[in-house]
């Protein structure tokens, strides 16, 4: 048996050996976590993954990206986040690094193992080109931790996709020179020129700041011109897309907590008819010289430009405030009770618009002679996007990012199945005014001729084209008063205020204030039905819709609005005004329905509830926005639902996960 001495020992060396062992595991380095901070290089390897071999590699093909496309790409590896996730770390390093609109981050971390890739997705780089690259390249080198592969990959990737257009124009333009040799090779060479050309100068002018004079005006003016309807359409269409996901975040939110996107709204809304006015302008029969062409061009896109700009410093600041995962579950159980109370609803439409048709032609109906269809479409897309939700949230967390797009869609598709059906119950009631109010306005025509008759002798030839076209108005209206009660109300009125001016003039005397009240009340009545079917029609099939309707319809309510506000002071302006927008409206609706019709022959035979919504501006089209792929509900591609913002929120990705 050891002595007591011994044991001592013992006890006092495995104590010493103890605390040997604590100060080397206390005194041990261990890996700092990375917080977000400036980058100051492309290639920034704080992890100490790389090799001086690899790192040159990196660096080449992130250098390659830049002298072929002018993109910029930073690549981070790290340790791991700082104990924030992926995208939030990426977001906070952009911000402090002073990222712009070209630059790109692939931020990686080594010990963690996860990543995010951030920036403002590249002209000609499609949301599955991008989903393709990061799965099938980037994720497999980052499994097998070969960081520096995952690098280059990110960047050649980029530069390809980026290239792949260029490479399919010179494959036509080869094959147009072979064709043009055997046709007539110089005159389809001289053509094919001219459209490169002036699609060449059209993307200059893509690329032109909008604030920056002096680069529009170095454009050629047919540029301007073609650049000028696109922005047209670009600003309303996200002010219509923006104002319909205002008005669910009001309702959500209250006005106070939503007063600067309403401001930046309105101040977009004022922007835009400023701009469809100048258009208009530049549109009228009134020619301007090349130089006031040009002046008002410049002048159209930077003012839609700013409006833009503004909705689009507000879209993080609103997705933060209406974060749709906070109470996904409740918004859903919400759409589906909509979705119930409009399904109730359609077969009571179906009905209305059936007996309107056996009791109207097919002309006074046009505006709405699919509405229930299509409203059977949007509240289709709507379920589906409502189960793609659920779906979603049964995701692990992290995972549920497809359950925003989802809801976003489907009370896109709700909202426009509900004016679709709204507008059937209006049409109703505004044939049902003309009717009623028919009457009165052709006794008044007809008091009105037999006036102009006794003073033929003091009007003059233009009180006589006014009382025959008088006529044949009375005529055409007495005929077709049952058959088309609005455009009789709207031929009777307009031919009423025509012979008026001319009875005016003869007599040298001024209407009776409640003669023209009268008058204007009857116009406001027509100029308000012709705008509010012109307006859904538009808001309900915008995809298929260019920039002339847009502006005639934006002309259209600029007069209404003034009608309206003249009404009290200046009735004899305002019932100029509520003519004009009457007439506007008729001929905005007429250039949309020709504008879908052309949407439509262009489409394949069977697009479904996508291709409605599509139509209906809920799915943005790819291409019109410069991307390209196939739509998957909840995730990236072609398609995508609009949200609140400017022209260009479409193109920021942000995405990544773990490998």
């Amino acid at each position: 048996m050891p002595s007591q001495p011994k044991r001592r020992a013992r006890w006092f060396a495995l104590v010493a050996g103890l605390l040997l062992l604590a100060t080397a595991l206390i005194g041990a380095p261990t890996a700092a976590a990375e917080p977000p901070s400036r980058m100051d290089t492309y290639v920034v390897d704080s992890a100490g993954v790389l090799d001086g071999g690899q790192r040159d590699r990196v660096q080449a093909a992130v250098d390659r990206l830049y002298d072929d496309r002018q993109a910029r790409l930073w690549i981070g590896y790290v340790r791991d986040f700082g104990g924030l996730d992926a995208r939030t770390w990426a977001e906070r390093t952009a911000a402090a690094s002073g990222f712009g609109t070209r630059d790109l981050l692939l931020a990686v971390a080594t010990g963690s193992r996860d990543y995010w890739f951030y920036g403002d997705l590249p002209d000609g780089v499609s949301d599955g080109e991008l989903e393709d690259l990061l799965t099938r390249r980037v994720e497999p080198a980052l499994r097998d931790s070969d960081w520096a592969a995952a690098g280059i990959a990110t960047a050649d990737g980029l530069n390809s996709a980026m290239s792949a257009g260029g490479v399919s124009l010179r494959t036509l333009l080869v094959l147009a020179v072979v064709v043009a040799a055997v046709v007539g090779a110089l005159l389809l060479y001289t053509r094919k020129r001219r459209r490169d050309r002036q699609k060449a100068e059209l993307d200059a002018a893509r690329r032109t700041d909008p604030g920056d004079t002096a680069a529009l005006a170095a454009l050629p003016l047919e540029a301007l011109h073609a650049r000028s309807r696109e922005v047209l359409v670009e600003i309303d269409n996200a002010v219509r897309t923006s104002g319909e996901e205002l008005e669910l975040a009001v309702g959500e939110f209250g006005a106070t907590a939503t007063t600067p996107f309403t401001t930046a709204l309105n101040n977009a809304k004022t922007a835009a008819a400023k701009a469809f006015a100048l258009r208009q302008r530049l549109d009228d029969d009134i020619p301007e010289t090349a130089d006031e062409q040009r002046r008002l061009l410049i002048e159209l896109i930077g003012t839609v430009g700013r409006a833009d700009r503004e909705l689009d410093d507000r879209v993080a600041e609103f997705d933060d405030m209406r974060d749709l995962l906070i109470d996904a579950p409740s918004r859903l159980d919400a759409l589906t009770r909509d979705l119930v109370d409009l399904t109730g609803r359609v077969p009571a439409s179906e009905a209305e618009l059936a007996r309107l048709t056996a009791a109207h032609p097919a002309g006074a109906l046009a505006s709405i002679r699919d509405n229930t269809a299509m409203a059977r479409e949007r509240i289709a897309f709507a379920e589906q996007n409502v189960d793609a939700g659920r779906e979603a949230m049964a995701l692990p967390v992290g995972r549920q990012g497809g359950v925003v797009g989802a809801i976003r869609a489907a009370e896109g598709a709700i909202g426009q199945a509900r004016t679709l059906l709204d507008a059937v119950d209006n049409a109703a009631v505004d044939i049902q005014q003309a009717r009623d109010g028919l009457p009165a306005v052709l006794d008044e025509l007809r008091k009105d001729i037999a006036a102009a008759t006794e003073l033929a002798a003091f009007g003059g030839p233009a009180l006589a084209t006014a009382t025959a076209s008088a006529r044949q108005a009375l005529d055409k209206a007495s005929a077709t008063a049952d058959a088309d009660p609005l455009d009789a109300f709207h031929d009777a009125v307009a031919a009423d205020g025509d012979l008026d001016r001319t009875i005016a003039a003869a007599t040298d005397r001024k209407l009776a204030a409640e003669d023209l009240r009268r008058r204007l009340d009857q116009a406001l009545t027509d100029a308000n039905a012709r705008v509010r079917a012109a307006v859904d029609f538009v808001t309900t099939r915008r995809g298929g819709i260019d920039a002339t309707a847009r502006t005639r319809l934006s002309e259209a309510q600029r007069n209404l609005d003034a009608a309206q506000r003249l009404g009290a002071t200046d009735p004899g302006q305002a019932l100029r005004h509520a003519q004009a927008a009457a007439d506007l409206a008729g001929r905005a609706l007429q250039e949309a329905q020709a504008g879908v019709r052309a949407w439509e022959a262009g489409r394949p035979p069977s697009g479904g509830a996508q291709a409605g919504a599509v139509l209906g501006g809920i799915l943005l089209e790819g291409l019109l926005r410069g991307a390209a792929g196939g739509m998957r509900p909840g995730s990236g591609g072609g398609y995508r639902p609009g949200s609140f913002g400017g022209s260009s929120g479409s193109r920021r990705v942000s995405r990544g996960g773990r490998f």
